[in-house]
């Protein structure tokens, strides 16, 4: 079995015992089973670098990063919530290009998918060339290198260390 379907095997096992929070045989089995046939199916696309996974400082640098990206949704939602509930609804929505220095297809889909869980932004697109289109709720610029530092910094240098 190549490393990267023995990795995928392994996560999917852990994340099927994590949702069914039991040691029943009959779940574990069906987890087992399931887990390998989806590895030995999905493993090839899985990831391009399964040796990365061997890496501990990932992990660490995700466990710092998950209260941090949770910290900015806090009061992404309170800014927000601020532009609802004010009575003039001060929003100046638009789009934004914004430019990412990451260079891994996962560290771009996982900061895409940090900007649009963060209440107030949506990533639209994102080109090969590293640039991400996003709607912004409350738009303070349209130059690219500010709205990179406001949008994309704050998560750029935790991923880079995760995914780079």
């Amino acid at each position: 079995m190549k490393m990267s379907k023995f990795v995928l095997f392994v996560i999917l096992f852990l994340l099927w015992l994590l949702l069914t929070w039991t040691f029943n045989y009959q779940d574990v089995t069906i987890g087992l089973i399931l887990s390998l046939f989806i590895a030995i199916l999905m493993g090839d696309i899985f990831t391009e670098h399964p040796g990365k996974f061997k890496d501990i400082k990932r992990y660490l640098w995700m466990i710092a990063y998950i209260p941090y990206f949770f910290w900015y949704c806090i009061l992404a939602n309170f800014d927000v919530a601020y532009r609802v509930l004010h009575p003039k609804m001060p929003i100046k929505p638009g789009i934004v290009k914004v430019k990412t220095n990451l260079k891994s297809d996962a560290g771009r889909t996982f900061l895409a998918n940090s900007i649009t869980l963060t209440p107030g932004t949506l990533s639209v697109d994102i080109t090969d060339e590293g640039y991400l289109y996003v709607h912004w709720i409350n738009v303070k610029t349209i130059d690219i290198e500010e709205a990179s530092k406001e949008i994309v910094a704050k998560f750029e240098y935790f991923l880079k260390h995760i995914y780079e």
